[in-house]
């Protein structure tokens, strides 16, 4: 491995752990983010020449934490930090930082970062900016294009969240055990949120979008380090990596969108899939049900069918109707009403999504559904309608040429009077 490339690997894994120390030394999150930044410079200039760190973390919590101190110093005309040789060239001079960093500060550090990124103040586009631009250290530049806005725009965004951060001082305190829970579930959501965004592109903003779901992997990999016993993150993480292992078959070579029955499930990557099912597997021995977990359990179904005919929809549909009970939401209705059409036929799915119509009446899968099972009960003027409205409300071109094959298929049906 190249010197880049080692160092650009040990400072990305370091990230999230030094720059919650030095938020928790600092108590501000700017000035945290521009002593690990300082702490980086020095890095790149003097690893290549010393080697690997023992603890990469440590050496730059030690570093940006004496640059952030030296550059408060200059502003009061002190003493300025030894030159970059001394600090460099010290014996192993983290090792003392490292062994007073133990399990518990590191743990502590990290969902601090995590929990002030998930502020309930924020709104949810905030939290999700902030978050990879602190924790993951995305740019502003590849999180604009990712969320198709200018840097400007992303650069206001995580900037106001900055701001509403600062106001919240508290949030600057290790949770107590009795609030950990809700603010876990918080960073979760914001977690899938991420993921979601980067899954949801249209082809043409794979390239754009793919850091999001890399970025939410990883922080939930994060996630269930610092909590190796909780299901449902054990389940967010399964429920990420089936999602993800459908990537490379979800567009076809033009761009449209591929049916996840009609994907070639060859292009699913296997190793993904492994991983996630022994994580789904580890999580339901705990025999806690939750949410993350059926959701996986739902995605584990559909990556096991070697076919999509062999899809067990019976037991999708029971799943659904869990996670309905569990979380009431009329999106899960909607997904449920999918698995009954397989099982009980188009007529039930119909009466099933009925009474959503005022509240998805401006989602674009619910019409998209309604038309298609319009369709299959040979409704053709309604189903027309119901496609009309949805690539209204198509959100990607490829959504809307998706609908707009269905309407080229009632080209040849003719209105009813």
């Amino acid at each position: 491995m190249t010197d880049g490339a080692w160092i650009d690997a040990a400072l990305r894994s370091a990230r999230p752990q030094a720059v919650a120390a030095l938020m928790r030394y600092f108590r501000d999150l700017d000035t945290a983010e521009e002593a690990y930044q300082d702490a980086c410079l020095r890095a790149l200039k003097a690893w290549p020449r010393t080697g690997p760190r023992r603890d990469p973390a440590a050496w730059l919590i030690f570093v940006g934490r004496n640059a952030a101190i030296d550059a408060t110093r200059k502003r009061a005309r002190q003493q300025p930090l030894p030159d970059e040789d001394l600090i460099s060239d010290l014996d192993d001079v983290e090792t003392a930082v490292a062994e007073a960093i133990d399990h518990a500060d590191y743990r502590d550090d990290v969902l601090r970062l995590l929990f002030v990124c998930c502020l309930p103040e924020l709104p949810a586009t905030q939290q999700i900016a902030l978050a990879l631009r602190v924790v993951s250290g995305l740019s502003v530049a590849q999180i604009a294009r990712a969320f198709l806005v200018s840097e400007s725009a992303m650069e206001q965004r995580i900037t106001r969240a900055k701001r509403r951060v600062a106001a919240a001082e508290a949030s600057f305190e290790a949770p107590v055990a009795a609030d950990r829970p809700d603010r876990l579930a918080a960073v979760a959501a914001m977690l899938y949120l991420v993921f979601n965004e980067g899954y949801s592109g249209a082809a043409a903003q794979a390239s754009a979008r793919a850091p999001l779901c890399d970025e939410a992997v990883r922080l939930a990999r994060l996630l269930l380090r610092l909590f190796p016993a909780e299901p449902e993150i054990m389940g967010l993480l399964a429920l990420m990596l089936l999602q993800g292992s459908r990537s490379a078959a979800r567009f076809d070579a033009d761009g449209a969108i591929v049916l996840l029955e009609r994907q070639d499930r060859t292009c699913w990557n296997r190793d993904m899939i492994n991983e996630g099912l022994a994580l789904l597997d580890k999580a339901m021995h705990r025999r806690v049900r939750g949410n993350y977990q059926i959701q996986a359990a739902i995605a584990a179904l559909h990556a096991r069918a070697a076919t999509a005919e062999e899809t067990d929809w019976s037991q999708i549909e029971l799943l659904y109707a869990a996670l309905e009970e569990l979380q009431p939401s009329p999106i899960v209705t909607l997904n449920r009403a999918v698995a009954i059409s397989r099982t009980r036929g188009a007529e039930a799915a119909l009466a099933m999504i009925a009474p959503l119509s005022e509240r998805l009446a401006s989602y674009f899968y619910f019409h998209g559904l309604r038309g298609n099972l319009l369709l299959q009960l040979g409704r053709p003027d309604e189903a027309r309608d119901a496609f009309g409205r949805a690539i209204a409300l198509a959100g990607t071109p490829a959504e809307a040429a998706h609908i707009r094959e269905h309407l080229d298929r009632l080209q040849t049906t003719p209105l009813k009077n």
